[in-house]
């Protein structure tokens, strides 16, 4: 009989061991992952930048190349820098974002530096079963069925040649 409780006993306890075991690998699955994107912000770099002293060159040898440039209007330089979370069987969110502007005036010196966070960000949430369009809005049997009839009515069918207006061929 006691060889029979310590199989029990010994049953159970690795029993409970892989138990545990599972457990841990499936909370494990549950943790957030952390992600940084874009530009390393490094405040002492930043306000080395001098408006009016510093120029193009001098700002890209300091802050090293931007994220991206600006194609219209005064030319400007953007970094942007972004903080995300990610939890299990969801999509990243956004948890802080920096973008750091450099404007140049005409002669390419530094003429103004801006800061901007998640305050300037717009979020869109789109209806994905709505897309909205210009026009005259038609049942799905409008645009199915709409054209019968229009053919060979000179209203832009009919062969060519055919007769009945509508063209060189037809007049």
């Amino acid at each position: 009989m006691r060889v029979k409780s310590a199989g029990r006993v010994k049953t159970k306890t690795v029993g409970l061991v892989m138990g545990a075991a599972a457990l841990s690998l499936l909370a494990g699955g549950c943790t957030s992952i952390r992600d940084h994107r874009g530009y390393l912000v490094d405040t002492a770099l930043v306000d080395s930048v001098m408006v009016g002293i510093d120029n193009r060159q001098s700002v890209e040898h300091t802050l090293g190349r931007p994220t991206f440039v600006s194609q219209y209007g005064k030319e400007a330089w953007y970094y942007v820098s972004m903080d995300t979370k990610q939890t299990a069987f969801h999509r990243p969110r956004t948890t802080a974002e920096t973008i750091l502007r450099v404007s140049f005036d005409p002669q390419g010196n530094v003429a103004r530096l801006d800061r901007a966070g998640t305050e300037k960000v717009v979020r869109l949430n789109p209806d994905g079963s709505f897309t909205p369009t210009l026009g005259k809005k038609r049942s799905f049997f409008e645009d199915l069925f709409g054209n019968i009839g229009t053919v060979g009515t000179g209203m832009g069918g009919g062969a060519p040649g055919a007769g009945g207006g509508g063209g060189p061929g037809g007049t």
